[in-house]
């Protein structure tokens, strides 16, 4: 299941049971990072936990993937081996020897299905991008950026992915990198 926005998979998570809001204040300074590794840590992952009030103007969502029934839900499976059995067979029936055009013809649902797991490209601007910040508004300060450890040496952007495209020196070639980050604020 495709999800239209991090909203929808909120409320699917709460609709299953998977959610608990916090409304009291936590900081972002170590204490949701605590919270969460508690919680994290317990039999079957814990609760996917939503902090409403963190001090920002933007609630903190931990914890969201963080069990296999909350993965399923993502990935819009029933078992998590769903998706590696359909890519298995889809690779499976393109190797296999196609004798006739009705061989070839019977390919097109499988391949169709395989076009829908591949991302959109949109033009224009993403519902992420309803607030932009430009110039001396742009600050990630303004953002509940969590500190985990007593001795970090500071706020800390983790887990990022960051897909870029890069042309290559060849005028033709072009790269697609996917990145891990883990930006110090």
């Amino acid at each position: 299941m495709a999800y239209k926005n991090q909203q929808q998979f909120i409320d699917v998570l709460e609709r299953e049971g998977e959610l608990v809001r916090i409304k009291e204040y936590v900081d972002p300074k170590l204490e949701i990072a605590e919270i969460t590794d508690r919680i994290s840590k317990t039999p079957g992952g814990g609760k996917a936990l939503l902090f409403e009030n963190t001090g920002y103007d933007f609630p903190v969502l931990m914890n969201a993937y963080g069990s296999e029934k909350r993965m399923c839900l993502a990935l819009g499976v029933n078992h998590l081996d769903d998706v590696a059995h359909d890519i298995e067979a889809l690779f499976k029936m393109l190797a296999s020897p196609k004798e006739s055009i009705v061989d070839k013809l019977k390919l097109l649902p499988k391949l169709g299905q395989f076009a829908s797991w591949m991302p959109k490209v949109r033009s224009g601007r993403g519902e992420c991008q309803q607030v932009v910040w430009q110039g001396k508004d742009a600050d990630i300060s303004k953002l509940p950026v969590i500190t985990c450890w007593p001795k970090d040496g500071g706020p800390f952007v983790t887990l990022p992915v960051i897909i870029q495209k890069t042309q290559l020196h060849l005028p033709v070639m072009w790269a697609c990198t996917v990145c891990r980050y883990s930006d110090h604020n």
